[in-house]
């Protein structure tokens, strides 16, 4: 098939093998739902023009380097819209990456991978799972995580900036695009989050609103009617707009103000038609989370200029497409990058004994010397007293150790004198201030961790529901250190301790402190959280 006659020319400004490239994705998706029998079409179909253009034209990533520890980070925060993401991965040729074994040249999703979609054993999962599959940079289910997340990720780029950064040594300077639904800026996680993002003017910092006017139940003015440019730009965010999902030029113009905002986040909101070129699902509710079904499927497939009957068609003219631009951007980027790092250790290396340290997922040589042990007293010394005792030694051996409270830090004993806050505009504090919101508190904090930092943060026990969803996500595979106090007996501590509803998810690197301390030494679940590699695992 060839590039001129794969679809009309509908996209303004968009070449041929754009045309072609956006389909491509559109037909995988529907063909990858429709073969499972279950899935999301409607929203890759809308989309796709969209996340074309952010990654053929701004995205930085290297394809064949996938943990590079300076790549843009890319959210699908809709994760049910995965094969998206999925068919974005295939045709970039995004490698496994990771170890230096036989399987990190292989393709971190083949196309019988796709064909697999939704089934046991596929790393095409009906969510994106990042412990899962290379390319994706955070599990998304749940709506509003990815958000949330990609606060943290933000938060990350901008600390390991003011911290690593010398004059003629730019180590990091990652942004985050993320791909955000009506659904997800519904929930409240993604509006903690905001809120966290625009008092911090986290310019680095990019959501593309998919507004789309539907949800599973239909029409969104059934439950959604505000103005969300409004709400973002009292939030203190940039607001742009995008008439037209299919349009290029316009989306173009828009991350390029993104791209040019110093002080702000930005929210692109974007106008699309869900199921687009669906005969008679297009625009509806019945394209959102359904197969379309062959007839329609057929008909979308002839508005794009599409083989009928040709199912998960992958004409070669797009991966080279994508090799051309996405992939030998990113790695003329790393190559730049690694060559930054070189100079960097030869003219700073006071510094770059820590910063290798960190790049390689090491902890820094007798860090554990320094933690205080706590001789046995029957009268106990309080939890948050010998917590915050041992924080305040972690945090003088591990750099990146960092975190911080939802407004209760003087109680929880989190705040490390003499380490600076992190703050609009200065960012290379340790103590972070995340406010009275703690779900986006320990969502951000899910993204920093999966950026290489190991954060902490803390409430009071009774807060531990506001924050349990974020908490979940983190035992699979976020190693984030949480932590809640409160004032009690020991007799009380251990009941709390014992409920089915306090207990973190085996995996979890959680740190529960009820009771008057009389652990000695660090317990090993902190230990686990502190160490770990910078990218994917």
């Amino acid at each position: 098939m060839s590039a001129s006659s794969a679809a009309p020319a509908r996209a303004p400004h968009a070449t041929d093998l754009d045309r072609l490239a956006i389909d491509t994705i559109r037909t995988l998706s529907m063909d990858a739902v429709e073969a499972a029998k279950s899935g999301h079409p409607g929203t890759p179909m809308a989309l796709a023009p969209v996340a074309f253009t952010i990654w053929k034209e701004f995205l930085r990533y290297d394809p064949a380097n996938p943990a590079w520890p300076n790549r843009d980070r890319f959210v699908l925060s809709c994760g049910h819209a995965s094969m998206l993401l999925y068919s974005l991965i295939h045709l970039a040729g995004i490698r496994r990456g990771g170890s230096a074994d036989a399987t990190r040249d292989v393709p971190a999703v083949s196309l019988d991978e796709i064909k697999k979609f939704r089934q046991l054993e596929s790393v095409c999962a009906g969510h994106p799972e990042h412990h899962m599959t290379a390319g994706i940079e955070t599990t998304t289910g749940p709506l509003g995580q990815g958000c949330g997340n990609s606060v943290g990720m933000a938060m990350a780029s901008k600390w390991l900036a003011a911290h690593y950064n010398r004059p003629g040594h730019e180590v990091f300077d990652y942004d985050t695009y993320v791909l955000c639904s009506d659904g997800d800026l519904m929930e409240g996680v993604a509006a903690e989050a905001a809120s966290i993002a625009g008092h911090l003017g986290l310019s680095n910092l990019c959501w593309v609103y998919d507004d789309n006017s539907i949800t599973i139940e239909g029409e969104t003015h059934l439950a959604f009617t505000e103005n969300v440019g409004q709400r973002f730009e009292g939030l203190g965010w940039r607001v742009e707009h995008v008439a037209d999902a299919n349009d290029a030029a316009a989306l173009r113009k828009a991350l390029q103000a993104f791209k040019s905002e110093q002080k702000k986040p930005a929210l692109v909101i974007v106008k699309s038609v869900i199921g687009y070129g669906a005969p008679k699902k297009a625009g509806s509710h019945e394209a959102h989370g359904a197969p379309l079904g062959p007839d329609e499927i057929k008909g979308a497939k002839a508005s794009y200029g599409w083989p009928a009957d040709a199912a998960f068609l992958v004409p070669p003219e797009v991966p080279e497409h994508f090799a051309k631009t996405f992939g030998a951007r990113g790695k003329q980027a790393h190559e730049a990058w690694q060559r930054t790092v070189a100079d960097y250790s030869k003219a700073h290396a006071a510094s770059a004994g820590e910063l290798h340290d960190f790049l390689d997922g090491r902890l820094p040589a007798g860090w554990e010397s320094a933690i205080p042990t706590f001789p046995a007293d029957a009268k106990g010394l309080a939890s948050r007293v010998s917590s915050g005792k041992v924080i305040q030694a972690l945090s003088a051996s591990v750099p990146w150790f960092l975190g911080g409270s939802a407004d209760l830090a003087p109680s929880t004993m989190t705040l490390v004198p003499g380490a600076g806050d992190f703050e609009p505009g200065s960012y290379g504090g340790r103590n972070f201030h995340f406010g009275i919101r703690e779900h986006g508190m320990a969502s951000a904090c899910n993204g920093m961790a999966l950026s290489g930092l190991r954060p902490y943060c803390a409430t009071f026990f009774v807060f531990l529901d506001y924050l349990k969803p974020a908490l979940r996500l983190s035992a699979l595979g976020n190693p984030t250190c949480s932590r809640t106090t409160r004032s009690a007996s020991a007799k009380t501590a251990r009941r709390i301790s014992r409920s089915s509803s306090s207990r973190a998810p085996a995996p979890c690197r959680a740190w529960r402190c009820f009771a008057p301390a009389m652990q000695t030494k660090l317990p090993r679940p902190i230990a686990r959280s502190c160490s770990g590699p910078t990218g994917r695992p």
